[in-house]
């Protein structure tokens, strides 16, 4: 029985890290250059979303300017079993619902010199929701993390060209996954046809700052270079089990105990380097590349407390470091109406071979368009849509016992639609 006992606690330990790594960091909030595919992101200062990108755009704005925006997520992923799987259940349904989001940015101008702002945006974050019954329950039913961010901003124009800028920044994060438990695992046959439950939630704060510099190399050309720290994020609960009739998992989880089962994280760091050049009075050209430290993410923390004896361990989700490329253009079409467009490539964070149902993740090819309108001579509008596309995702995951879950997500899609207004006073 010490091996049961020694196997459910690494089943709660390996599986709520496994679990943990739903994460997705995106470039759209809402903002106008969510229309641009990232492009020129860290170089471009139209409104105070800048902040989100490169803090010292701020130095570029004048008077006092609001922007609020909204956006949706939804996606086109569906599971598809294969030859090889051999676990019984349903392909799952669509598993990402609607993900709705809101931001708020201000900013300030102190002075010729200096400027300041806040901003409240969530760029991090992804939520997959299955059937309860489908084929991958033991690896994940539902699966969030969210992170909300609040930013105070300081930006200092260092000369007529080059501005610095800083915004320490606060992460609020949610997470909450649910998983079914085999209740025949370790048992002859199948005794029992009814799974069990296990569910975890927890919140946290985390500290970061985001770091950049602007430097007008001359009167068409802007140059940004941003980076931004990564952010930990600890969540520690007590797993709530329920349905469990195995008599073996039963003792098992007597004998463990768990008062609180830790997870630590860290939301990657990154660098930005973008490039914006006014061709003309009705064409500006952009460029962006970016560096995503994926792998310092993939380092999950766990710690299992069962009644005074604390189990560490690390789970490694085997992640790599992603590179992003993007190029993308505004048209000035007349002057009040402007029009944005983007593409832009983002390396995979993780091989084919080590890809899981919680976090579907493949290299992406990013499709941005929008508009942006001058409503009057005091307010912007903005309207923006994202295709992320990432093809075919095949998937094999084994259980402990050694029934394996395999498949693919053909032509997987995410669609992001968002907008908002600017205000300037």
């Amino acid at each position: 029985m010490r091996s049961t006992h020694s196997l459910m606690i690494l089943a709660l330990a390996g599986t709520a890290g496994q679990a943990m790594a739903g994460g997705i960091q995106l470039y759209e909030a809402g903002q106008e250059g969510a229309g641009l595919a990232n492009a020129g992101s860290a170089a471009l200062a139209t409104d105070p979303s800048v902040l989100m990108s490169n803090p010292a755009g701020i130095a570029a704005l004048k008077g006092t300017q609001v922007t609020m925006t909204g956006q949706a997520l939804f996606g086109g992923i569906k599971f598809d079993r294969d030859g090889n799987n051999d676990i019984s259940g349903n392909e799952g349904g669509n598993p990402l619902p609607v993900l709705p989001g809101a931001s708020f940015f201000i900013s300030h101008e102190v002075n010729d010199r200096a400027s300041v702002g806040f901003g409240m945006y969530g760029n991090f974050g992804l939520s997959v929701k299955y059937d309860d019954d489908w084929a991958g329950r033991y690896q994940t039913q539902e699966s969030t993390l969210i992170g909300i961010s609040f930013q105070p901003t300081f930006a200092y124009k260092i000369t007529d060209d080059l501005s610095m800028g800083i915004g320490p920044r606060l992460v609020y994060g949610y997470y909450y996954t649910k998983m079914a438990i085999d209740n025949n695992a370790f048992l002859p046959g199948d005794p029992f046809q009814q799974d069990g439950k296990l569910q975890y939630k927890d919140t946290d704060t985390g500290t970061g700052i985001n770091l950049g510099l602007r430097y007008q190399l001359d009167p068409r050309t802007t140059i940004g270079l941003a980076y931004t720290s990564k952010v930990k994020l600890e969540f520690k609960d007590s797993p709530s089990v329920h349905g469990v009739r195995n008599p073996l998992l039963n003792l098992a989880l007597s004998r463990a105990d768990v008062d609180d089962l830790g997870i630590d994280m860290n939301i990657p760091q990154t660098v930005t380097l973008s490039v914006a050049h006014q061709l003309n009075d009705q064409w500006t050209l952009l460029g962006s590349a970016n560096w995503q430290d994926w792998s310092d993410f993939a380092d999950i923390g766990v710690e299992v407390d069962t009644g005074g004896n604390n189990v560490s361990r690390s789970v490694d989700r085997k992640y790599q470091d992603t590179w992003h490329l993007s190029f993308g253009a505004q048209n000035q079409l007349s002057p009040k109406l402007r029009w944005n467009m983007g593409v832009a490539y983002d390396s995979s964070a993780v091989k084919d071979k080590d890809r899981t149902v919680d976090n579907p993740m493949n290299e992406t090819w990013r499709l941005a368009t929008g508009v942006s309108y001058k409503l009057t001579d005091d307010m912007d509008v903005n309207l923006n849509y994202t295709l992320v596309w990432l093809g075919d995702m095949d998937v094999q995951q084994s259980k402990r016992d050694g029934q394996t879950l395999s498949g693919s997500y053909p032509n997987s899609a995410l669609h992001i639609i968002g907008g908002g207004a600017t205000w300037r006073f």
